[in-house]
């Protein structure tokens, strides 16, 4: 497995719309409902995907698009702040390990281009898969966020994790 981050082409855009707003394709866990098909393309057209405040680079194995990796900044007070970040595999790519590498990669990535010294990803309570993919990836997790997000007509509990600037040196 040769997993890569590159940037989002102006050709990558209907696979990004599949895995944003196409319910076979989101998951059970990313699915939010239908989104403006226009919204992608205005946002590729204003920066790229790639901003001051946050961006997506495309997960690739070789020739293939596997996913998509997302970023935002979060003010933590007057003087820092750190990053949010998450990602989406296409489903025919779930389950063998791509999901670890690409989050491994977009933290080296942060750390390496920011001053920021947090990076934190979140996921539903249900959804194993992905709490073990960032605990593999060296991330820690530090609690439940009770109803922390609304999908499907209802809350749902989170789970918070974090890993900082000194946890890179301990990642395998």
């Amino acid at each position: 497995m040769t997993i890569r981050l590159r940037p989002v082409g102006e050709d990558d855009l209907p696979f990004l719309y599949r895995l944003t707003s196409d319910p076979d394709s989101t998951g059970e866990f990313q699915w939010y409902g239908f989104q403006n098909p226009h919204r992608l393309r205005e946002r590729w057209q204003d920066n790229g995907m790639l901003g001051d405040d946050g961006g997506i680079l495309i997960i690739a194995d070789g020739g293939d698009d596997i996913g998509l990796v997302s970023w935002s900044k979060q003010v933590a007070n007057r003087a820092s702040y750190y990053w949010s970040m998450g990602l989406i595999v296409a489903p025919e790519h779930r389950g063998r390990g791509h999901g670890t590498e690409a989050q491994r990669l977009l933290a080296r990535y942060l750390f390496d281009h920011s001053t920021a010294n947090r990076i934190e990803a979140s996921t539903e309570i249900t959804n194993v898969a992905e709490q073990r993919a960032l605990e593999k990836a060296g991330f820690t997790r530090e609690g439940v966020l009770r109803g922390g997000g609304f999908r499907a007509g209802r809350w749902h509990d989170g789970v918070l994790y974090s890993m900082i600037r000194a946890d890179l040196d301990e990642t395998p």
